[in-house]
Parts: structure tokens; C-alpha cells; sequence
């Protein structure tokens, strides 16, 4: 009976490792693929989206025209600080996984940006970017593409510059979509919401 029982455990074990493996190779094929085109911008976008200056500038943006582009603008805001508070507040405190090794002797040293300090998982760039796109996208349906690749570009950027693993990458995208359903249900109705008007007869 105690051996049926471990089995599952087991095969749970062995399924994490071998994802973990999976994941760590994956991260050292973007680390050898010579890609000299992509570097510099790839570089440039990750550093772009510390602090989630990108999504910020884009509220900012939006909140300039009233209406749906305002809400959208909102929405997106409230989306990005919980994405933020519970990938930095929860998920890496909880999961603790070191960041990628990068070798001294890398090939190709001018793609990375610093190594941050904090735990890999998740990735918290990638959280606050998915999140902004599918916070912003039922407002305004028309920047779902167009944000939803920048989110994707930010999430690979990640990987590219060194500091992330793809499976980050993949959880702070889940922990975004999950955040902006959070901030559409309890910021959308307090936006959507109008006090009655009273009239005199």
C-alpha cells in the first residue's frame, strides 16, 4: 500500500525534473543561436520594460482621450499592479528559483542586460506586459494585436538578454492573464458604475 502511494509522488517528481531539464535546454539554445540582428533591440526593449515604463507610457497615453480609451487606460494600471504585487510579493518568494547561469566567456555578451537580484520564477516583466494587453484589449479591441505581440516580445526579450528561463516566461504570462481577469472584475464595475441622478418634479 505505502508504494502505490509514492508512486504518484514520484511520477510527479519525475515529470518536474524532466520539465525543468526541457526548460534549461531550451534557455541554452537562445544563449548559442547567433543572432546579431535582434540583439541591440531585443536589449534595448527589456530594459525598456523595467518597472513596466512601457505599459505605464501607454496608460498615460490612453488616459489623455475620455471615454473607453480612459477606462482601458485604468483598467490596464490596476491590472499591471497586481501582476506586479503578486509576482514579486508571492510568486518569487514562494518558488525561489536562482536566475540562469551566464558564463564569463559567453559568445555574445552584448545581448544581456544586469542580472537582477531577485528570484527567477516568474518573470515579472512578462506578468506586468500580458496583463496590461488583456486588461486594455475588452476596452479597446483594436490594440489587442499590437499589445499582445509587444507582450510577447517582452516575455522572449527575457529569455534573449539572459536572465529569465522560457518556463518564467510561460508562468508570467498564466499569473498576467490571471491578474487582468482580477482587475476587470473588481475595477471594471467601480468604472462602469454612475450614481443615480436625482430629479425634482
Amino acid at each position: 500500500m505505502p508504494d502505490r502511494q509514492q508512486r504518484p509522488c514520484l511520477r510527479r517528481q519525475d515529470l518536474m525534473r524532466d520539465l525543468a531539464t526541457l526548460d534549461r535546454a531550451l534557455y541554452e539554445t537562445v544563449t548559442v543561436t547567433r543572432t546579431p540582428a535582434l540583439d541591440t533591440a531585443l536589449r534595448r526593449l527589456s530594459t525598456a520594460a523595467d518597472h513596466s515604463k512601457i505599459s505605464f507610457a501607454a496608460a498615460a497615453l490612453l488616459a489623455l482621450f475620455p471615454g473607453r480609451p480612459r477606462r482601458a487606460a485604468l483598467l490596464g494600471v490596476a491590472a499591471v499592479g497586481v501582476a506586479s504585487a503578486t509576482a514579486n510579493l508571492v510568486g518569487k518568494r514562494l518558488v525561489r528559483r536562482p536566475r540562469p547561469h551566464r558564463a564569463a566567456d559567453s559568445p555574445f555578451p552584448g545581448r544581456h542586460v544586469p542580472m537582477p537580484q531577485s528570484a527567477s520564477f516568474p518573470s515579472g516583466h512578462t506578468a506586468s506586459a500580458v496583463a496590461f494587453a488583456a486588461a486594455v484589449s475588452p476596452a479597446l479591441p483594436g490594440a489587442s494585436v499590437p499589445l499582445g505581440l509587444l507582450a510577447c516580445a517582452v516575455g522572449y526579450s527575457r529569455v534573449h538578454t539572459g536572465v529569465h528561463y522560457p518556463g518564467d516566461v510561460v508562468a508570467g504570462a498564466v499569473l498576467g492573464t490571471g491578474a487582468a481577469a482580477v482587475a476587470l472584475a473588481a475595477v471594471g464595475p467601480v468604472l462602469d458604475w454612475q450614481p443615480c441622478r436625482r430629479y425634482r418634479h
